[in-house]
């Protein structure tokens, strides 16, 4: 069942024989994508992210290098020590004899606290345009969109997945759209950076034949050498190997392979537990001052949050807003409720009380957030119960529920970033 240009109405089962629609989606050089956000100054230089690059430090090792910096032969997961070697500091190059400053990097310390707040951005957007999400890793997810979208008009769903992160949070992905997740997640790894490849239903053994062996998920260097050794040089070689010799060699394991070469993975996309955290933000064209146009914002990311909340049949303890100044300095404050509630317009009431401390602040992005959340089935807190004895009871509607408050200053500076997130990691 379609609905306006081919699209699937929401709920509508899937036909029977039907291909699903899934979408990898990969953030590109993640960590130095996430740097370049607070230090646009950064953009198209080569980006180093990592730990033990300090004068007189001697262990340590990249977590990720830009593309730029994979020009001059520096890797993830590769010693410090030689990536300073193929690429100097920026920041040093001016003091050391025999260095064109041309021709070195900019260095910056890991900051899991600042990226897993990016991380949080991106994966509301997913969670948003997708029923089914599986979160792999900080930079990388499953979604199956079959029933919000058709394969006439899947390329142009990713292309607005795609949208949404680059414009609402300013880091690039590149995305994989196929009928399973092993072909997803190649295809999302074809066009790299910032790259959009769809292999459609009946295309995928096709497109897997050429590529090299080391390219099939679950094939590790060691495995690829060995396959190697006996002619197996591309996926196609592999579809069309010894199934036998491949079970003796590798047991079940060598069957997945051929299967999963010959494009057959009938494996669902399934969420990995119940998420913590609820949450709508939403970028404004040009940093906001203006109290009452930063108010219906929230108004309506406050609506959105509880209709969702609902729709997933959740409590919420928490209720938290998510204010961000320019350039990128993420503030979040928060309170606690007694007890679990479904009530959109306390969602609403407290949201705005929170951002009232922002009234004066000019704002570039506003959020949303429930957490501490309940699936369980259970009665509801009752709110009337907790007004207590006359004269010394707590009332939430009053404000007087206990309000935690966290803060996180990200500043342009290169060398320390303060960052306590909160609710919002």
């Amino acid at each position: 069942m379609a609905g306006p240009g081919g699209s699937r109405l929401p709920g509508a089962p899937v036909d029977e024989g039907e291909e699903r629609i899934v979408l990898h989606v990969d953030m590109d050089c993640f960590y130095a994508a996430c740097e370049r956000l607070r230090e646009p100054e950064l953009v198209g230089e080569p980006v180093v992210v990592g730990m033990g690059y300090e004068a007189g430090e001697t262990i340590g090792a990249v977590a990720t290098a830009s593309y730029e910096a994979r020009e001059y032969g520096v890797e993830s997961a590769q010693a410090i020590s030689t990536a300073l070697d193929r690429l100097p500091r920026k920041a040093t190059a001016d003091e050391t004899p025999g260095v064109d400053p041309d021709d070195a990097g900019h260095y910056r310390p890991v900051d899991m606290e600042f990226y897993q707040s990016v991380a949080a951005d991106v994966k509301e957007i997913l969670h948003d345009c997708a029923d089914v999400v599986r979160e792999v890793s900080i930079d990388e997810a499953y979604l199956d969109v079959t029933d919000r979208t058709a394969w006439d008009v899947a390329e142009g769903f990713a292309r607005h997945v795609k949208g949404r992160i680059e414009r609402e949070v300013g880091v690039p992905a590149s995305v994989g759209v196929a009928p399973s997740m092993s072909a997803a997640k190649i295809a999302s790894d074809h066009d790299k950076p910032d790259g959009l490849v769809v292999v459609g239903p009946g295309g995928v053994r096709e497109f897997l034949a050429p590529l090299p062996i080391s390219d099939l998920h679950g094939i590790g260097p060691v495995t690829a050498g060995e396959l190697r050794e006996r002619g197996i040089e591309t996926i196609g070689d592999l579809a069309e190997a010894d199934d036998d010799w491949l079970v003796d060699t590798y047991g079940d394991r060598g069957r997945e392979l051929v299967r999963r070469a010959r494009g057959e993975d009938d494996r669902e996309v399934t969420p990995r537990g119940d998420p913590k955290s609820l949450s709508r933000e939403s970028a404004f064209a040009e940093a906001v001052e203006d109290e009452e146009t930063k108010r219906e914002r929230v108004r309506t990311l406050a609506r959105a949050v509880a209709d969702r909340a609902r729709r997933k049949e959740a409590l919420y303890r928490t209720v938290g807003i998510k204010a961000v100044e320019p350039p990128y300095e993420v503030q979040t404050r928060a309170r606690t409720l007694p007890g679990p509630v479904d009530d959109p317009e306390l969602v609403e009431e407290v949201a705005l009380e929170l951002l009232a401390e922002f009234d004066d602040v000019p704002l570039r992005k506003v959020g949303v957030r429930v957490s501490n959340l309940s699936f369980a089935e259970h009665d509801q807190s009752d709110l009337a119960g907790w007004e207590g004895p006359a004269g010394g009871g707590t009332s939430v509607r009053s404000g007087r529920a206990s309000e935690e408050r966290s803060r996180s200053t990200v500043s342009r500076a290169p060398r320390f970033v303060q960052a306590t997130l909160g609710d919002f990691v």
